[in-house]
C-alpha cells in the first residue's frame, strides 16, 4: 500500500520520540498526536500520554475518542515538576521558526504595531529551556521558515547558549517536521540542516519554500514511509476518520 504525504509526516513525527523512554509525550495538533500514539504502539512503548488534561492514560485511543483505561492523575503542580526536570518532550507548532530554532507564536510584525496578534508566548520559553521541544509545521513556506523571528517565544540554540548553563542544561530541539522535509540542528554551529526530504519533494522546492539559505546535500535521504503495520495503525486504529489528510495535502 502506498502512503500519502500525511502518513509519511505521521511517521516522521513519531520518530521524534524514538528512544525517549519513560517520559511524558505532549503532542499539540493532529499529526503530532498521531505520531506520539503511533510511537507508543510501536517502538516507544514506555511513553506516557495524557487525555489532554490531567489524566495519564494506559491505552492508546483514536483521535477524539475517550481513553478506556486511566492509570494516573497528573495535576498541574506535578506536571510543572515533571516539565522542569527534562522529563517531557513536547511537539509544538510555530508561526515562525528561524535557522537557530527560535520560535514565534505571539505576533507578526514590530512590537509597537504588530500586523497580527497570535496565541501569545504561552509556555514556549519554559518548554524550550526545561525539556526537549520539537516542532510540527504543516505548511513549509518562507513566511514560516524565516531569517529572523519577529518575537522569540521558544528559545533557539543561539539564545540558549548566550544565556549559559541554566538555559542549556535541558535545552534540546530534536526534530522539526514539515510537510516537505525533516530538519534538525546536528551541525557544528547548531543551525538548521536537512535530515531528510519527503518522497516526491525536490531540493529546489525545499529551498524555494525556505526564507533563508538552506543547504540540501546531494545525498540527503528520503523520509521513510510507514510500513504495513504502521499504515494499519494509522488508518484503522488511530485516525479512522482520516483527519490527517485535512492537515497535509500533497
Amino acid at each position: 500500500m502506498s502512503a500519502t504525504r500525511a502518513e509519511v509526516c505521521a511517521v516522521a513525527c513519531a520518530e521524534a520520540w524514538r528512544g525517549d523512554g519513560e517520559i511524558l509525550a505532549s503532542p499539540i495538533g493532529v499529526l503530532p498526536t498521531i505520531g506520539a500514539r503511533l510511537a507508543r504502539l510501536t517502538f516507544s512503548p514506555d511513553l506516557l500520554l495524557t487525555d489532554g488534561e490531567a489524566l495519564l492514560i494506559a491505552d492508546t485511543p483514536a483521535l477524539g475518542a475517550k481513553a478506556a483505561v486511566v492509570e494516573g492523575w497528573l495535576p498541574f503542580r506535578r506536571h510543572l515538576a515533571m516539565v522542569s526536570g527534562g522529563r517531557r518532550h513536547v511537539m509544538m507548532g510555530a508561526s515562525q521558526l528561524d535557522r537557530h530554532g527560535n520560535q514565534n507564536i505571539s505576533r507578526i510584525g514590530a512590537a509597537a504595531r504588530p500586523a497580527r496578534q497570535l496565541l501569545g508566548v504561552r509556555g514556549a520559553p519554559g518548554n524550550t529551556v526545561n525539556h526537549p521541544t520539537s516542532y510540527w509545521i504543516p505548511r513549509h513556506s518562507p513566511r514560516v521558515l524565516v531569517e529572523r523571528v519577529d518575537m522569540v517565544c521558544g528559545v533557539g540554540h543561539d539564545r540558549a547558549a548566550a544565556a549559559g548553563p541554566p538555559a542549556t542544561r535541558f535545552h534540546r530541539i530534536p526534530r522539526v517536521v514539515t510537510d516537505l522535509a525533516v530538519l534538525d540542528f546536528a551541525t557544528p554551529d547548531r543551525t538548521m540542516r536537512v535530515r531528510s526530504l519527503h518522497p516526491g519533494v525536490t531540493a529546489e522546492e525545499l529551498r524555494a519554500a525556505t526564507g533563508f539559505p538552506l543547504d540540501v546535500p546531494a545525498g540527503v535521504p528520503r523520509t521513510r514511509a510507514p510500513n504495513a503495520e504502521e499504515l494499519r495503525l494509522i488508518r484503522d486504529v488511530l485516525d479512522p476518520d482520516a483527519l490527517r489528510e485535512r492537515e497535509v495535502r500533497a
